[in-house]
């Protein structure tokens, strides 16, 4: 109990730890967890436990045949043939289905969805529920989910030998993503773990011995902005001398790329407490329609399995494969010199269409597939956007809490000595109907808090009659966010938030098994600010605010002015990304007309006069130039009515 105190009172665990500018009291008592990796629980890994109700399991009867209306594969009951039809359709039914001619066991509902929840990234490229475009560049049709999860299970059953494999077996660390260290500061059970994909090739081959070091000499000290909210002048200049990330994402016609800086910034935060935050130095994103709704793939695959279609869907979307792709390419080619100079460049590009965007090869081309600095997120990753790339980058500098485990065997070996017998395994217990119940509405909250569905979450409160500081069960699965407080605000969902303060008078002073209230654990300052709106708007009789560690009150006016000042300043930066864009374009336009004038020039000074002037079709083109294929034509409808008219008064006019 003494060193579970300490580690949840413990001052260096209260916010997190920045790799590249960790606490020096901190940074020089650590040490290596070991040669092998230690079995250790992360609290950054957590996943929902969610268990099928009782209603929705199949009754069978006597003789082991299910019902009319149910599915003795799945173990599902349905209220009417309908539902069980869409059922025998569904990916779940044909994935067991698919077991079974293998011969393993089927699985159940819950079970399928957290293995669909956890693929590397959702075949729409979304991050929500509202997205129906898919990403798979070699799926067709309504299979693409489940292909990619069987693909992903092959994967992992055989995988292929490549370069990169065997020189991490060499490392002496397995291929476990995360390092461990322990430090005496922290207690003897607490590990911080740190990324391996953030360490250099040469790096992760001295890290079995000498990791610490390695850590030490990445330390960066960070920068204090000057007035005006600018630590540094020309950003590009910046981040050549700064080490810099570069983070790439693209998939399902989204694209995002940022460069960040390595070096923290210095902010006053929540009743003057200064935190650091990542420096972005460049970043864009755009989107283009290029997969088919509602059936998946891109439109390239889709031609190269069954020839090229000829609806006009089919030629916008081919037209915006080409855009996308110029797009890409423009913007890494201005990019050039950051991209060269980056440390590490953290790349996710599903499909061979999207890898030969980045990849080529092209003329002018920037990144190379066989660039020792490229590496994957070692994580899952939602749809690719700006606020997604700064969530991975947050991710994989910031170090991991967990807890080492002594394993059993090595444990049952202390306590006595090896002894041969054959015991029979424990049977596992059963839950009772209450604990059951439990498990079924940490699904359902869990469910809705993750989509950040505040009105939904406060009616299943009240319709279930629920307290707002419902524990989830099992408890030990949810250390770090046992309430849906906790995990409203380690989600980053401020409405949510709010909504669970003012309205369902959720206890903001509840501690999860490490000691931290939801305020500690909230990821953004959006979700902090909430908290401070809701000690304005209840006041401080409501709770224990400082127990709660919520700083001083803010209200909404003062909350929305920094929202917009933030904004502003947000578009002010935007805009000049976009004139400098402009400027270039029309760099290269007029270096493009003077070399077309110099060609023309030897056929005659006749021919160079003329062609300066521009004709008929250029003109054309100029209108159209960057406008969407809607807009096109209906610039063309505009043009043939014009014409049509003028037709007319000719007609009229010589009658």
């Amino acid at each position: 109990m003494a060193d579970k105190a300490r580690t949840d009172t413990n001052p260096f665990l209260r916010r997190p730890l920045y790799v590249y500018d960790l606490p020096p009291e901190l940074l020089f008592t650590f040490t290596l967890a070991g040669g092998e990796q230690p079995q250790a629980q992360a609290q950054a890994q957590e996943s929902p436990c969610e268990a099928i109700p009782p209603s929705r399991q199949a009754s069978l009867s006597e003789d082991g045949i299910a019902t009319s209306t149910s599915c003795a594969l799945c173990k599902v009951v349905f209220d009417n043939v309908q539902d069980q039809r869409l059922h025998v359709k569904s990916d779940f039914h044909r994935y067991n289905l698919k077991q079974s001619i293998k011969g393993i066991s089927p699985v159940d509902e819950s079970t399928f969805t957290r293995m669909i929840g956890d693929l590397d990234e959702s075949l729409s490229g979304s991050d929500s529920e509202e997205s129906d475009e898919g990403d798979g560049e070699d799926t067709k049709g309504g299979d693409n989910t489940l292909t990619a999860l069987l693909r992903r299970q092959a994967r992992i059953s055989h995988p292929q030998p490549t370069d990169d494999t065997e020189g991490s077996k060499k490392r002496g660390f397995g291929n476990a993503p995360l390092l461990w260290l322990s430090s005496p500061k922290i207690g003897n059970d607490v590990g911080l773990g740190i990324y391996r994909a953030i360490l250099s090739n040469e790096e992760q081959e001295q890290a079995s011995t000498s990791l610490v070091e390695i850590l030490r000499t990445k330390q960066l000290k960070p920068t204090v902005p000057k007035q005006g909210g600018k630590s540094h002048g020309d950003p590009t200049h910046a981040v050549a001398n700064d080490p810099h990330f570069f983070l790439c994402m693209i998939g399902g016609g989204h694209f995002a790329a940022m460069v960040v800086s390595l070096v923290p910034e210095l902010r006053k935060g929540p009743g003057g407490i200064e935190e650091r935050h990542a420096v972005v130095r460049a970043h864009k994103t755009f989107h283009r329609y290029t997969t088919r709704r509602k059936q998946g793939g891109s439109q390239s695959a889709n031609d190269n399995a069954k020839g090229n279609a000829h609806s006009a869907g089919s030629s916008i979307r081919r037209y915006n494969e080409m855009a996308l792709e110029a797009d890409v390419r423009a913007v890494l080619s201005e990019w050039k010199e950051m991209v060269d100079s980056a440390e590490l460049l953290f790349i996710r590009a599903t499909g061979s269409t999207n890898r030969r965007t980045l990849f080529g090869p092209y003329d002018g081309q920037v990144l190379r597939s066989n660039d020792k600095r490229i590496r994957g997120f070692p994580f899952s990753t939602r749809r690719a956007t700006q606020a997604e790339l700064l969530r991975s980058f947050q991710e994989l500098t910031r170090l991991k809490v967990g807890k080492f485990v002594e394993p059993a065997a090595e444990k049952r070996s202390l306590e006595k000595p090896a002894i041969k017998e054959s015991k029979p395994k424990p049977q596992a217990s059963k839950l009772s109907g209450e604990e059951e119940t439990a498990r079924f509405h940490t699904s359902q909250l869990q469910g809705l808090i993750r989509r950040s569905k505040a009105p939904g979450v406060l009616l299943y409160l009240t319709k279930n009659e629920l307290s707002p500081d419902f524990t989830f069960f099992p408890p030990s699965d949810h250390h770090h966010a046992p309430t849906p407080l906790h995990l409203s605000a380690s989600t980053n969902s401020p409405a949510l938030v709010l909504a669970l303060l003012t309205k369902a008078k959720a206890n903001p002073t509840i501690r999860n098994g490490d000691g931290r209230t939801a305020y500690d654990i909230a990821g953004d300052p959006k979700t902090r600010d909430a908290f401070r709106i809701a000690r304005h708007q209840l006041g401080e009789s409501a709770f224990d605010w400082s127990a709660a560690h919520v700083p001083s009150p803010l209200s909404q006016e003062e909350a929305d002015a920094k929202a917009i000042q933030e904004k502003a300043a947000s578009d002010e930066a935007e805009t000049e990304r976009r004139k400098a864009g402009l400027e270039h374009l029309r760099l290269e336009e007029e270096k493009r007309n003077l070399s077309r004038i110099e060609k023309k020039a030897g056929a005659g000074k006749t021919l160079a006069v003329a062609a300066v002037e521009k004709t008929g079709a250029e003109k054309r083109e100029e209108e159209v130039r960057g406008l969407t294929p809607e807009m096109r034509m209906r610039l063309e409808r505009e043009r043939r009515a014009r014409a049509a008219e003028e037709r007319i008064r000719r007609m009229q006019g010589a009658g």
